[in-house]
């Protein structure tokens, strides 16, 4: 049953409709790509907000907090020895000495 078509309308409207399938099928295949890629993104996305709360969570759960007891007692101790680490030791002065840092002269020579 040809409908009164030729053999060679035939065979151009079969090769017309493979062409409209072929051009389907490749767009078909870029659309799936483009979906697939933004796929990917979301999902490094998600898995990099997953991270960052995973590593907020830890530091929160880690907190660290300053040993006060620790710095009391070693204030307490350099209040002991002396001058507590300060220059500021009345009408005395300094002992010249503590400023050298081992060399010859104030200079550094």
């Amino acid at each position: 049953m040809s409908f009164g078509l030729s053999a060679t309308a035939v065979e151009l409207i079969a090769a017309g409709v493979a062409a409209a399938s072929a051009g389907a099928s490749v767009y078909s295949a870029k659309q799936g790509a483009i979906a697939q890629k933004h796929a990917g993104q979301a999902a490094i996305a998600a898995a990099n907000k997953n991270a960052q709360q995973a590593d907020e969570a830890n530091n929160q759960a880690n907190a660290k907090s300053p040993d006060v007891s620790a710095m009391l007692s070693a204030n307490l101790a350099a209040g002991r020895s002396g001058a507590s680490g300060t220059m500021l030791t009345g009408a005395g002065g300094i002992d010249p000495t503590l400023l050298t840092l081992g060399k010859s002269s104030l200079l550094g020579g």
